[in-house]
């Protein structure tokens, strides 16, 4: 794939998966054996399935949620993308009981890995403390 190939395959992840809830893109997108690593994942790692399972827990908690890339660098088969997510908490988030209807922006980082056409890796860092923030579940001495 091109450079510009590879860029328009992860910007599917927002467009399709993230903004319009096409869990099923994954699925074309992503190799069966892709790895993901996130903060989201039982000790940091997990399948295209646990993938897809985070996204659904994050779009039933945040059904508005929209992804945008602000940055997508692309190197050979690395894209990288640096993204804000915007959402209301109007769902269930695990171990949650209460639904604030909080809106929160995040941000995040992800580092998406390809080979034959297809994510074969993607390793993210986000803001789930500034999340947690924005929900009222965490208070932190000083911030404003």
């Amino acid at each position: 794939m091109t450079l510009e190939e590879n860029k328009k395959l992860v910007s599917l992840i927002a467009d399709e998966i993230w903004n319009q809830g096409k869990l099923e893109v994954c699925d074309e997108i992503m190799s069966v054996d892709a790895k993901y690593h996130g903060p989201h994942m039982p000790n940091g790692a997990g399948t295209r399935e646990n993938w897809k399972q985070a996204i659904k827990m994050y779009r039933n908690a945040f059904p508005d949620c929209r992804v945008i890339y602000e940055e997508l660098i692309v190197c050979d088969n690395i894209v990288i993308g640096r993204w804000n997510a915007t959402g209301t908490h109007t769902g269930n988030l695990p171990g949650i009981e209460q639904i604030t209807g909080k809106q929160i922006v995040i941000s995040g980082i992800t580092i998406y890995k390809l080979a034959n056409d297809k994510i074969i890796e993607a390793r993210e860092q986000l803001d789930l403390l500034g999340m947690w923030r924005q929900l009222g579940f965490i208070s932190i001495s000083g911030a404003g």
